[in-house]
């Protein structure tokens, strides 16, 4: 069993499709220089870049490679373009009985070769980023946090803002799964993560850290700040319960550890205050959240 989300199964399954059919584009490029048969307008078309299979794929697609690699997307048309270019000046020799340009044929060749190593760079950058990444969520995995809060806490330091480690439980989630199943349990960690989702800002980053836990690097100015931070955070899960079948709902609570991170402390002892804290928070009731001392 894959352990790919269905969605990067899809687009890697895409991906490959598209570069078969480019390299059968490329094999009907052989029978028009061998037996000088008419090549389709995804060949003679000045804008034949687009027309292909694979064109047309990675125009629709593109914005997924701009969020990997900007730079090399746009090489990526670059080259693709450049490859139809060359192919179009040498079929056009051939189909008028003259001899192709060597240099066509070295640009095709060179430019095909990119952008076959470009794809297979950009494969590797997808898979990699879906096996760190919760299937289930979407959300980043625990172990890409060890370099994010590096650099939050670097940059903490840097602007003397304060930087919080926040463990997030879901309360009372097993009886969830016992009483409706793990389909509806699953639907509640989804539910769960895209309403922290939405309530956060974009440069606070949330992960899925196991189970029904999360975690949430808080970036804020002041302790006032993250109480209001935990506090509404708080009441986005309590007041969006979550539809089930029959026109049920749940109405879900969480708890909430929160630890302020030390400027020069390592990122497992912030985690384990804000354990300390999040069962201090279970421990005296759930539906709230706690603050580690210093």
């Amino acid at each position: 069993m894959s352990d790919l989300s269905a969605e990067t199964d899809t687009f890697i399954a895409e991906l490959d499709a598209a570069v078969e059919a480019h390299m059968d584009w490329t094999r009907r490029i052989l029978r028009c220089a061998v037996l000088h048969a008419t090549p389709s307008e995804d060949v003679l078309d000045p804008m034949a870049h687009t027309l292909c299979r694979f064109g047309a794929w990675f125009m629709k697609n593109r914005s997924h490679f701009e969020i990997l690699d900007a730079p090399a997307a746009r090489r990526i048309e670059t080259v693709h373009q450049t490859m139809h270019d060359a192919i179009r000046s040498l079929c056009t020799h051939v189909m008028t009985g003259a001899t192709g340009h060597s240099v066509d044929l070295d640009c095709f060749e060179q430019s095909q070769s990119e952008l076959i190593g470009l794809l297979a760079s950009f494969k590797t950058l997808f898979l990699s980023r879906a096996v760190r990444h919760d299937p289930l969520t979407g959300l980043p995995l625990r172990y890409s946090v060890e370099n994010d809060f590096a650099l939050y806490q670097k940059e903490a330091r840097r602007n003397r803002t304060l930087l919080y480690v926040v463990m997030i439980d879901v309360d009372h989630f097993k009886p969830i799964n016992d009483t409706y199943g793990h389909q509806v349990g699953d639907l509640v960690l989804r539910h769960v993560a895209n309403t922290l989702k939405q309530g956060l800002r974009g440069d606070e980053p949330l992960y899925r850290y196991g189970g029904e836990e999360f975690l949430w690097l808080l970036k804020c100015k002041s302790a006032e700040e993250a109480r209001k931070s935990a506090r509404r955070v708080l009441a986005s899960i309590g007041t969006t319960p979550v539809p089930i079948e029959d026109d049920e709902t749940l109405r879900l609570t969480i708890t909430m550890g929160l630890a302020l991170a030390g400027e020069m402390e390592d990122l497992s002892s912030a985690i384990k205050r804000a354990d300390m804290a999040l069962y201090e928070g279970k421990q005296s009731g759930r539906n709230r959240y706690v603050i580690a001392e210093p």
